[in-house]
């Protein structure tokens, strides 16, 4: 007897889920299939099944966690009228509530960590760093000149990858609210500079 449809994906979605607590738990991928899979109630084997190795399993929680995190832009980019509302898209969705709670920046800075020594998280993250960076030179553009745009991005993408940093070690959580007003506050000191 086969599943009901729609079972398999909720499964995979609660493995993810699972996998996300158990990294923020214990801080560390130091972490079995089997705890994850006892944490989303089901077996280690059915585990296996949807994901295969424990690797498998982790780069599918960081694909989920990219995939939320551009959704979120991309509507957010969708409702932006100008350039500079466009900025602010990127900035709010880059610390939106899917992805600036406490499971979430804990999984985040383990995933910068171990991307160090996985190919699949270097690559992953390599992807996220340089769509995040297209975004923001495309909306920049308009705003300062071409020399400036590039350099700008990657200011930008510095303050976000330090607020999460931040927010992982304070132990304490921070309003999404207070990060982006750090970051536009930037952005705006940067824009008012005279060309």
């Amino acid at each position: 007897m086969s599943a009901k449809p729609g079972m398999a994906e909720t499964r995979r979605r609660a493995l993810i889920g699972a996998a996300l607590r158990e990294i923020s738990d214990r801080g560390s991928l130091d972490v079995t299939v089997a705890q994850i899979a006892s944490r989303a109630g089901v077996s280690p084997a059915l585990a296996h099944h949807y994901f295969g190795a424990k690797e498998d399993l982790i780069l599918a929680t960081m694909r989920h966690l990219l995939a939320e995190f551009g959704a979120g832009v991309v509507a957010g980019l969708r409702r932006a009228g100008s350039p500079r509302a466009r900025l602010s898209a990127i900035i709010r969705g880059s610390f939106g509530p899917e992805q600036f709670h406490r499971a979430t920046i804990c999984a985040w800075l383990t995933f910068y960590a171990w991307a160090l020594s996985s190919r699949g998280a270097a690559r992953l993250l390599r992807v996220y760093q340089r769509r995040l960076h297209s975004n923001l030179v495309h909306a920049l553009k308009p705003l300062v000149p071409a020399s400036e745009a590039g350099r700008l991005a990657e200011a930008i993408g510095a303050l976000i990858d330090g607020l999460y940093l931040r927010e992982a070690l304070r132990g304490r959580p921070t309003a999404p609210g207070a990060a982006i007003a750090a970051i536009e506050a930037h952005l705006d000191l940067e824009l008012s500079r005279p060309a």
